[in-house]
């Protein structure tokens, strides 16, 4: 009877702790897995911040290059000088038939094979250490340059040339290296190009 009784308590204490132990797994379990609810929450926040400032930034940037192009289209002030020949790009158009030009590229594509005329002026305020030019390119052939350069004052340079283009055939102006150029409302800065007639 000593052992049966023993037995049945050692049996007892055994699924007491069995419980015991289980409750303390099942609290365990509890615990654990809420803080992973929290840890996921704190995540899913943290991304939604990363892409809140992301969008910010971004935003940012936007607003700055925009505010860059309306000075540059309409501010007083001047393009350049950069280390390198550099494209430009106009962005006041005043007729554009066929939009041949495009004004985001600074592009002009010759839509039909023929003879093209093309003028240009260049100028700003003299400060006795940059130059105003600008270079006509064909397709990635330098045709011809407008320069000027002088001490003080407002100085322009001028050039045209006629060329023959096939279709597809691109023609632009780069501002050159180390030279600038001024522009404002008044637009001293211009570039045109008209079909003389198709071949």
């Amino acid at each position: 009877m000593k052992i049966s009784v023993s037995f049945t308590l050692w049996l007892l204490l055994v699924s007491v702790s069995a419980n015991e132990s289980s409750e303390c797994q099942h609290t365990y379990l509890q615990d654990i897995y809420a803080a992973l609810r929290e840890m996921t929450a704190s995540l899913v926040q943290l991304k939604a911040d990363m892409r809140f400032l992301q969008a910010q930034e971004q935003a940012a940037q936007l607003k700055t290059e925009v505010d860059k192009q309306k000075q540059q289209q309409l501010g007083e002030s001047n393009i350049g000088p950069f280390r390198s020949d550099t494209p430009l790009i106009y962005k006041h158009v005043t007729t554009n038939i066929g939009n041949a030009y495009n004004p985001n590229t600074g592009v002009f594509t010759a839509p039909v094979r023929g003879a093209y005329n093309f003028e240009w002026w260049v100028g700003a305020f003299g400060d006795g250490s940059h130059a105003s030019a600008a270079v006509l390119v064909k397709n990635s052939e330098k045709i011809s340059l407008a320069y000027e350069r002088q001490n003080q004052h407002f100085g322009t340079g001028s050039s045209g040339v006629t060329l023959l283009l096939e279709v597809g055939d691109v023609v632009f102006l780069r501002l050159v290296a180390n030279s600038l150029v001024y522009d404002n409302a008044n637009h001293h800065n211009t570039f045109s190009g008209f079909l003389l007639f198709t071949m």
